[in-house]
């Protein structure tokens, strides 16, 4: 049986990849980060926090992850951060992901919310968009 190994990382990179070589979604935001430099153009989508917990089995080791990407835009109104969102589920929900040192089971999406910054002007939205990723460690 192949020790246990964080999919955190390795999944983190995948999602990276996988949304950054879609030319829809580039077409639709300024990029995808893990990090946002200072100044960056709205919109983007900026990979947030992932909580993972254990899923394995008599013979495996296995993950299930719920990482959350944060779309940002200072569009006025939520549109364009919900299309963004839209795509970002297109591209994920039900969709293969190749991660490294792990094989990827499913990813289901979880949940979206509507924010607005409350920092004067007042003029940032905000759409978490939280997916649960189920992996398995590769032997």
């Amino acid at each position: 049986m192949p020790v246990s190994d964080s999919a955190v990382l390795p999944l983190q990179i995948a999602v990276l990849a996988k949304l950054g070589a879609d030319a829809e979604l580039m077409a639709l935001a300024k990029g995808v980060f893990d990090w946002v430099k200072e100044g960056q153009a709205y919109p983007y989508v900026v990979i947030g926090d992932s909580v993972e917990t254990p899923d394995n089995t008599h013979d495996s080791h296995g993950s299930v992850t719920v990482i959350t990407l944060h779309v940002w835009s200072k569009y006025r109104g939520y549109a364009q951060a919900l299309t963004i969102a839209a795509r970002l589920r297109a591209l994920l929900e039900h969709r293969p992901l190749t991660i490294a040192g792990h094989r990827h089971v499913a990813t289901y999406f979880v949940s979206q919310q509507t924010l607005t910054d409350p920092e004067p002007p007042g003029d940032i939205r905000h759409v978490p968009v939280s997916f649960r990723v189920l992996t398995q460690v590769s032997p």
